[in-house]
């Protein structure tokens, strides 16, 4: 039991790696050297040992051997301990990274001894250096941060502290964590906090990474545009962490808005006779588009003092009513800016270039946080007014129409000049769009600017912009009620004739809901009209979510395989309202519903539908009325004196059936 006492040598040599015993005392050198280091070092430990010399020391790094001696000095002063890292050299060369603990003592004979036990951190040296090359070299920045509601910064690498700008600590700088007072959303502007709580909430909920851009404050007061990707993972303490990896795309995002202001100032010359723009922190203005307008054609692009260009401009072309009026508008601009919301806008009448006054509209639309464009364009005339409306009146209202077609993941929006007005839109658009229900009503009713309202959406400006001039384009959109990414087809009406401003955009889902079938194998369907109407697929009863397109479908069952027209179909649906446009417009709009319901079900194929009117198609269905009537086995118990309860016109059929019933 107490062999391991007897064999001290054995375990000097061979169990302790890389033991030797130091003599300090000059001239210093080892008195013993194990077996073990003489292995590490390619040496015997006999050619080690030395009272003479120190044949330990040339093994040790030139780099390090300063650092060495100055240790090993310390040590022989004082007993004590010490721990180093440091490089060997080989008898074949190799380097050899080692970790070496240092403890000295006092003989009794007064001689300083030092113990060293070495450790070989060959491998985790090199494994480190690859990773501190890659934290050096790559251009990405790497973040750990908590998984709280206000997530505080763990661990930022270089890379990150370059793209914040942030000072060395040599300089003044700090810690992280006191750089940004333990909250991760110091560091992004407050416009952007609300989209990056939805992706950690999203990257928390799912346990799935996601990437995406957004825009950091640097240290000195300037932004950032960074690419990235954020994942939660367990860390070795075992407490959940959030760990994004980082690129600077700052100068791709700077020359990506350039390009949209381009095709943004673009689209605004369709719409307005003169743009100008007014850059607050450098004091100037420029015209950016001059329309017809000889006076400031020779002005494009010179940029001049902001005030004197801008009163200028007033005394020259702004008729002297309303003068004091435009120069009070500008003035509050000057001293406010433009905050958020609904852009300032003014009405004036002006000299046009023939010297006649005509009315304008003006307003100022934010581009960046210093620069708004001010845009103005001449009102119609009540004549031309009534031409354009005329002229569009047939494209609204075959977009109105078009729209009922797509009532699951739709939006429609009507846009005119630079602002956009919701008029539909389902909760997961909503959510799309970054708004709630409520949100979106308000904005239905007050409409909102285009750079405002997709600011809130994962679909960039550019989307939205690429959008209204190529009239599609495919986003994607988290889905609430499936939980999952899920894609947008939009399709935008092109401008209609008389360079009216007045756009549509519509919003449908690419993907077929999970549980609902799709293309392939037309799917069973059963209609059950004994007692309530519902129609399933399989066990799962369609959720019809117009009521009235629910109806028309049951009389059409009712009529089994008949032809029903437009009138008749009024005659029921709408039993005290005579047949007019009134009717014949909402009947329309129910019958539209119903083919978009069966469609999205996969199940259009039971009605047909000739020259307006419409029928079931009994042998694609299964139909506890027709099988009843039929005689089919086990029907005869399928009828219990109610049919249809839930309408009032079915009486009929319900007293055909009961007498039949009753003999």
């Amino acid at each position: 039991m107490n062999d391991w006492m007897e064999q001290p040598d054995r375990i000097l040599n061979d169990h302790i790696t890389g033991f030797h015993r130091y003599v300090l005392t000059e001239p210093a050198g080892l008195c013993f050297a194990s077996r073990n280091l003489g292995r590490m070092l390619g040496r015997e430990p006999e050619d080690l040992v030395s009272r003479r010399e120190d044949r330990y020391l040339p093994h040790v790094h030139p780099a390090h051997r300063q650092a060495y001696l100055a240790a090993l000095a310390a040590l022989a002063r004082e007993p004590g301990t010490k721990t180093l890292c440091y490089r060997l050299l080989t008898a074949s060369g190799r380097e050899l990274y080692v970790n070496d603990d240092l403890t000295s003592s006092r003989l009794s004979d007064g001689t300083m001894v030092c113990d060293s036990v070495l450790t070989d951190i060959t491998q985790l040296k090199s494994e480190s250096q690859n990773l501190q090359y890659l934290n050096d070299t790559a251009p990405c920045g790497f973040l750990k941060y908590t998984c709280e509601a206000q997530p505080r910064l763990t661990y930022i690498n270089q890379q990150m502290k370059a793209i914040l700008r942030l000072p060395p600590e040599e300089d003044g700088g700090a810690e992280p964590s006191a750089l940004y007072q333990g909250s991760l959303y110091l560091m992004i502007p407050p416009q952007e906090r609300q989209r990056m709580a939805g992706y950690l909430n999203r990257v928390y909920r799912k346990g799935a990474p996601i990437a995406g851009e957004i825009t950091v404050l640097r240290w000195d007061g300037t932004q950032a545009h960074l690419f990235g990707w954020v994942t939660k993972t367990v860390n070795a303490q075992g407490r959940e962490e959030f760990q994004s990896v980082c690129m600077d795309v700052t100068h791709r995002h700077q020359q990506k808005l350039r390009q949209q202001a381009q095709r943004y100032l673009k689209a605004l010359t369709d719409v307005y006779d003169l743009i100008f723009a007014f850059d607050r922190s450098a004091g100037t203005v420029k015209c950016l588009f001059a329309g017809d307008s000889p006076v400031f054609a020779y002005l494009l692009n010179l940029p001049m003092q902001m005030r004197e260009g801008a009163y200028r401009w007033i005394r020259d072309t702004v008729c002297r009513e309303d003068q004091n009026r435009v120069e009070a508008f500008f003035r509050e601009f000057f001293t406010s800016g433009q905050e958020e919301g609904q852009p300032p806008r003014i009405s004036y009448t002006a000299l046009n270039r023939q010297g006649v006054p005509v009315r304008y509209n003006g307003v100022f639309l934010k581009m960046e946080d210093s620069v708004s464009w001010f845009c103005c364009r001449r009102v119609p005339e009540a004549g031309e007014v009534d031409q354009l409306r005329s002229e569009n009146s047939s494209l609204k209202e075959n977009m109105q129409e078009l729209m009922l077609r797509f009532t699951d993941g739709l939006a429609a929006f009507e846009l005119r000049g630079e602002m956009v007005t919701p008029l539909y839109a389902s909760d997961n658009v909503c959510q799309f769009f970054g708004y709630s229900r409520e949100q979106w009503l308000k904005l239905m009713r007050q409409g909102a600017p285009i750079r405002d309202f997709v600011a809130r959406s994962d679909a960039s400006y550019s989307q939205f912009m690429a959008l209204l001039e190529n009239g599609e384009g495919e986003f994607s959109y988290f889905d609430l009620n499936t939980e999952s990414e899920r894609r947008i087809k939009a399709i935008c009406s092109q401008k209609s004739p008389g360079d009216s401003p007045v756009r549509y955009v519509m919003l449908y889902s690419l993907e077929q809901p999970e549980g609902r079938p799709g293309q392939g194998e037309p799917a069973q369907v059963y209609v059950r009209t004994f007692g309530y109407f519902d129609v399933f697929i399989g066990d799962k009863p369609i959720a019809f979510r117009n009521q009235k397109s629910k109806e028309l479908l049951a009389l059409l069952v009712d009529r089994r395989g008949g032809f029903i027209t437009s009138q008749e179909a009024i005659s029921f649906l709408w039993e005290d309202e005579p047949v007019s446009q009134v009717t014949l417009a909402r009947y329309r709009k129910v019958a539209l519903r119903l083919k978009n319901i069966l469609e999205e079900y996969g199940i259009s194929h039971i009605v047909e539908t000739v020259d307006g009117k419409r029928r079931i198609v009994p042998e694609r269905i299964r139909c506890d009325l027709y099988e009843y009537l039929a005689g089919g086995e086990g029907s005869a118990q399928s009828f219990k004196g109610s049919y249809l309860t839930n309408y009032s016109w079915a009486e009929a059929t319900l007293a055909s059936l009961t007498g039949s019933y009753l003999n």
